[in-house]
């Protein structure tokens, strides 16, 4: 009998001594807690995966999906991260983050990725996040970031959130930006940052995400911030044909998209991470599974 993928996150419950606003303070193995010591900053643990996604499959269902819904196009990307705060669910090592020299399990799922204004040198970017909740499906979640990214383009300068107060910052003499930060760094280590700091920044989410091939560019490696509590950097590719070597032996010309990770060494180790990602393989090759709850387990067995 293979073993169910379904580990099921620990109730909510009351926040307690050494928990953060955003996260529950997890009692850490032996070898991560001096990991913690040993390698506090989360540039120094970055480990990296590239691999491939049979897309085949994911293509008809989008294609059928767009047909019977034309007024919003589902795309690639979009099940992508619906995909990959599915994984994130029934996987919740994959929701920690390490920070102060502690680790925490998040008290939810939180994706980010970043939207260019204009396809233009010199357009403006902007941040985007959201919250996934149990109940939502593939279409919810679709309709979401289009209609935000819809919503942010319709200005050539940031509106406000997250991108107006980094354009505040920016506007800061030097020599008090830098002390600035310095008191925000110390904040971040002992996790009492303001909301209005942290409400709304991709670098605290569970996901980063990166749509290279809306840009015709190919996936890349992307490094982690030691700012913060992002534990996840994912970029996509292109969709393109390749020549692949299918379960019973034979080469296959198939629809494939290229991605990258770079994820945070001490929130699992390699196996549970091999393990996380198989779950994505197989959801991209039974795209059905998009249309569940959130909530539901996908009935992956190793």
């Amino acid at each position: 009998m293979g073993e169910t993928t379904m580990e099921q996150k620990p109730a909510k419950r009351k926040r307690k001594w050494g928990d953060r606003r955003d996260g529950r303070r997890v009692k850490a193995p032996g070898l991560q807690t001096v990991m913690c010591h040993l390698m506090p900053n989360r540039t120094d643990c970055e480990v990296y995966l590239n691999d491939k996604l049979d897309v085949t499959e994911l293509l008809k269902f989008i294609e059928k999906k767009n047909a019977e819904h034309p007024e919003y196009k589902t795309t690639v990307f979009h099940c992508a991260v619906m995909a990959l705060a599915r994984m994130v669910k029934e996987r919740p090592l994959m929701n920690r983050f390490i920070q102060g020299r502690r680790m925490y399990e998040r008290n939810e799922i939180s994706v980010a990725f970043v939207v260019k204004r204009r396809f233009a040198d010199g357009a403006d970017e902007s941040l985007m996040f959201f919250v996934p909740k149990d109940e939502d499906t593939l279409d919810p979640i679709s309709r979401k970031i289009v209609g935000d990214v819809r919503e942010t383009r319709k200005s050539e300068t940031s509106t406000g959130g997250v991108d107006a107060l980094i354009d505040g910052f920016a506007k800061i003499p030097r020599i008090i930006l830098m002390a600035a930060i310095r008191i925000i760094r110390w904040l971040d280590f002992w996790g009492i940052n303001p909301k209005a700091l942290t409400d709304g920044d991709p670098n605290y989410s569970t996901l980063f995400c990166s749509n290279l091939g809306s840009i015709k560019a190919p996936s890349v490696y992307h490094h982690l911030n030691n700012y913060g509590t992002n534990s996840m950097m994912i970029t996509f590719g292109t969709v393109h044909k390749e020549e692949m070597l299918m379960e019973d032996g034979h080469k296959e010309i198939r629809d494939v998209l290229d991605f990258g990770a770079t994820l945070d060494e001490r929130i699992a180790d390699g196996f549970y991470f091999s393990r996380s990602f198989r779950l994505i393989r197989h959801i991209f090759a039974n795209p059905e599974l998009l249309d569940k709850p959130l909530g539901e387990n996908s009935g992956f067995e190793y």
